[in-house]
Parts: C-alpha cells; sequence; structure tokens
C-alpha cells in the first residue's frame, strides 16, 4: 500500500517563467514532515487508508496521546487517506516529505475556500436583478420561491445564506516547484482556501 499523499499549509501565490518565457502563477505550500500515524487495511477495517499525522501540538489529550504512541508522534492534525489494495510498503511512524513528489506530477487539492458571510441570490447564485422601469420594486428580490403545491420548499432551493467556507476540490494540477531542503511545494494554478489554511495534496490517479 503506498500513497502519494501529503497534508500542507497554504504559503501564498507567486509566479515563475517557464523555458518557453510564459509566466505561470504558483500557489506555494509548506510540507513540514508528515507522519504515519496508522495503516487502515481491508481485513481490519474493512477498507485500505492511511492516517496521516500533521505539526506538532503542545499538549495532547489521552486519548490522542494513546493513539499516536505507536507512531511516537504528537501531531495537532490528523487527516486519512484512501489507498488502493496494494502490497504494504509504508508503516507506523514512517515519514513523508515533499520529495515524495515530483516536478511534472498532477495532483488534487483540497481545501476550504474562503467564508464570505451572509450574501443574497445576486452575489451567491448569480441571479438577474429586476427591472428599475416601468415601475418595477423588485430589485434584488430572490422572487418566487414555489407555487402551493407541494407547501414546503425543496431542500438545495438556491436562496439567500452562507457563502464560501466549504471543502473544494481542484484537480490535475501540475506541480511546478518543489524544495526539499525548505519543505515547500510549488504547485501551478490556484488552489482554494486563504493564506495559512490547510490543503490536503493527493497525486492523481
Amino acid at each position: 500500500m503506498s500513497v502519494k499523499a501529503l497534508i500542507t499549509r497554504k504559503l501564498g501565490m507567486t509566479s515563475i517563467i517557464q523555458d518557453n518565457g510564459v509566466a505561470t502563477a504558483v500557489t506555494l505550500l509548506a510540507t513540514s514532515p508528515n507522519v504515519i500515524t496508522q495503516v487502515k487495511t481491508t481485513e481490519i477495517d474493512g477498507y485500505d487508508a492511511l492516517q496521516i499525522g500533521f505539526e506538532t501540538a503542545k499538549k495532547l489529550a489521552k486519548p490522542q496521546a494513546g493513539h499516536l504512541k505507536k507512531a511516537k508522534a504528537t501531531s495537532k492534525i490528523t487527516r486519512e487517506f484512501r489507498t488502493a489494495s496494494e502490497p504494504n510498503q509504508l508503516n507506523i511512524g514512517d515519514q513523508l516529505s515533499a520529495d515524495i513528489f515530483e516536478v511534472g506530477d498532477k495532483v488534487s487539492a483540497t481545501g476550504i475556500t474562503k467564508g464570505k458571510g451572509f450574501a443574497g441570490t445576486i452575489a451567491r447564485h448569480n441571479f438577474h436583478r429586476g427591472r428599475k422601469t416601468h415601475g418595477g420594486r423588485s430589485y434584488r428580490r430572490p422572487g418566487s420561491i414555489g407555487s402551493m403545491f407541494p407547501q414546503r420548499i425543496f431542500p438545495g432551493k438556491k436562496m439567500a445564506g452562507q457563502m464560501g467556507h466549504v471543502r473544494v476540490t481542484t484537480k490535475n494540477l501540475r506541480i511546478a516547484i518543489i524544495n526539499p531542503d525548505l519543505g515547500v511545494i510549488g504547485v501551478e494554478g490556484a488552489i482554494p482556501g486563504p493564506k495559512k489554511g490547510l490543503v490536503l495534496l493527493k497525486g492523481a490517479k
């Protein structure tokens, strides 16, 4: 069982000049050592996965300390990555760093988008506004949200509400920079989330 996956922190964005002279936007990610904290298998857990720990906690609760004791880790954050059913190549306590990836690898990045607060239907769902001529008064109202039947609103109806702060995965991004000494990976394009936000990086299948 092996997987190309890391838990990272978003540092920000920059640009690089490629060999053909084209400027490309790059998102920089900090990759402090990731530790394998648990290996899940089909025989024991019903599925194959790796649990990875990230960063160091100042103090762990007893349940977390007991769980991480075998890995000899004090991870503040743990995340799980599904893996294919293959012979096990990683063990509890092994460390993963930026050099598990190579320049040119395709990856998917998962993060929590920036929260925008409460927003109306025009900002949130790109609704049109109402006319401002010929006596129109419905400028930014959502309009009708249903008829007499079935006397309720269906889940998922596009209405005003919380905008942003949702989990989003961007696929088929290309790795442009790897610096194992600094623990930094540069990924072409934008990645969901604010600076210092948590980003899960996983190699594309």
